[in-house]
C-alpha cells in the first residue's frame, strides 16, 4: 500500500507560480513511476506529467510542457510539481498517483494508488 498526500495549492495570479508537492508513504516509493493529473469543473481529470522511477524521464502534457516541471527525491519520498506562468485554464484540483507500470504511463486506469488532491485556482 502506498498513500499520497498533496499539497502546496492555492490562488495564485495569471503568469505566477505554484509548487506543488506529494509525499508519499511506505518503503517502496522508488518502486514506483508517480504521475500528476487534473481536474477542472464540469471536466474529466486529465492528465498533466509522468515521472519514471528514477526520475531521469519525463513525460508532459502539451498543454503544460516548457511551464511545468516534475522531478522527484526518492530518499525523502516525495515528488514536485513546479508549475510556472500559469493560466486561469490551469484551474483545477490537482491529484498525484503512483504506479508500478513501465512506459510512460498517461491513462488513469494504469495508476495504482492516487492521492486526495489539491485545489490550484489560477486568477485572470
Amino acid at each position: 500500500q502506498v498513500q499520497l498526500v498533496e499539497s502546496g495549492g492555492g490562488l495564485v495570479q495569471s503568469g505566477g507560480s505554484l509548487r506543488l508537492s506529494c509525499a508519499a508513504s511506505g518503503r517502496t516509493f522508488s518502486s514506483y513511476a508517480m504521475g500528476w493529473f487534473r481536474q477542472a469543473p464540469g471536466k474529466e481529470r486529465e492528465f498533466v506529467v509522468h515521472i519514471s522511477r528514477s526520475g531521469i524521464y519525463t513525460y508532459f502534457a502539451n498543454s503544460v510542457k516548457g511551464r511545468f516541471t516534475i522531478s522527484r527525491d526518492n530518499a525523502k519520498n516525495t515528488v514536485y510539481l513546479q508549475m510556472n506562468s500559469l493560466k486561469p485554464e490551469d484551474t483545477a484540483v490537482y491529484y498525484c498517483a503512483a504506479t508500478s507500470g513501465t512506459g510512460y504511463t498517461t491513462r488513469e486506469g494504469q495508476y495504482d494508488y492516487w492521492g486526495q488532491g489539491t485545489q490550484v485556482t489560477v486568477s485572470s
